[in-house]
């Protein structure tokens, strides 16, 4: 799956993957799963026969994309697949197309903007309390009390069950809000202060370590690959 434009949340039981126009995400048969786009979103989908999804993870992942399997994404999913005046692939041509893409994805390195869903109560509360107010500063101490535990408890259930600190949640939760705002046309200033940096400097840094750009970049970067925005929300192609 890869949104050629606008921004996708894959939501599996094992939490939330967002999916920006410079990743792409893969979930293999039998993981059951739900999506929801942000934006103006284009979103391509393309499904591999078991002989190439063995070979690449048995497990959701969400990759980077490089610029040669963005371009054979929006192949395979473009004009030469719904439009009865356009040529079509032939079989051979889909079939190379398609192997090239499974190899890009075996070189890709897996770059999840992955939230994890707590299953403790508390971190439930605490995940409840964030998701409805993602600017809130409040501290894991602060918040601790408000649901009736100990820092020291709270870390260790963020680092045991979710896999990182407190810290890290909450900023992977607020990139998460802060690709669907820009998806909305929000700019980066608004962005910042509507996800809880104190500036938009630091969110400028804080975006850019984890996305790999600039949320100015990133909005641009939108446009410019959305170049077939008029297509269909979502095409389908099988492999």
């Amino acid at each position: 799956m890869y949104a050629a434009s606008g921004v996708l949340a894959v939501h599996t039981g094992r939490g939330t993957s967002i999916v920006p126009a410079n990743r792409v995400a893969w979930t293999p048969a039998g993981f059951t799963h739900y999506h929801r786009a942000h934006g103006d979103t284009d979103m391509r989908i393309v499904f591999l026969a078991p002989s190439l999804a063995r070979l690449i993870p048995d497990h959701p992942a969400v990759f980077l994309a490089s610029d040669l399997a963005r371009e054979v994404l929006l192949a395979l999913t473009g004009p030469r697949n719904y439009d009865d005046a356009a040529p079509h692939y032939s079989r051979s041509a889909r079939s190379r197309l398609l192997r090239v893409l499974v190899d890009e994805l075996r070189e890709a390195h897996e770059q999840p903007l992955h939230l994890p869903v707590p299953r403790d109560d508390r971190l439930q509360a605490i995940a409840r309390m964030l998701y409805e107010t993602p600017a809130d500063n409040a501290t894991l101490a602060e918040l601790g009390k408000t649901i009736g535990a100990s820092t020291r408890t709270l870390s260790r259930l963020f680092r045991n069950e979710l896999g990182m600190t407190f810290y890290e949640w909450r900023t992977q939760l607020r990139i998460h809000r802060a690709l669907v705002l820009l998806a909305d046309g929000h700019d980066t200033t608004q962005t910042a202060y509507a996800c809880g940096w104190a500036n938009p400097s630091s969110f400028i840094a804080a975006f850019t370590n984890i996305i790999g750009t600039t949320p100015g970049r990133y909005r641009t970067s939108r446009q410019t690959t959305a170049y077939a925005s008029h297509l269909p929300t979502v095409v389908k192609s099988s492999g």
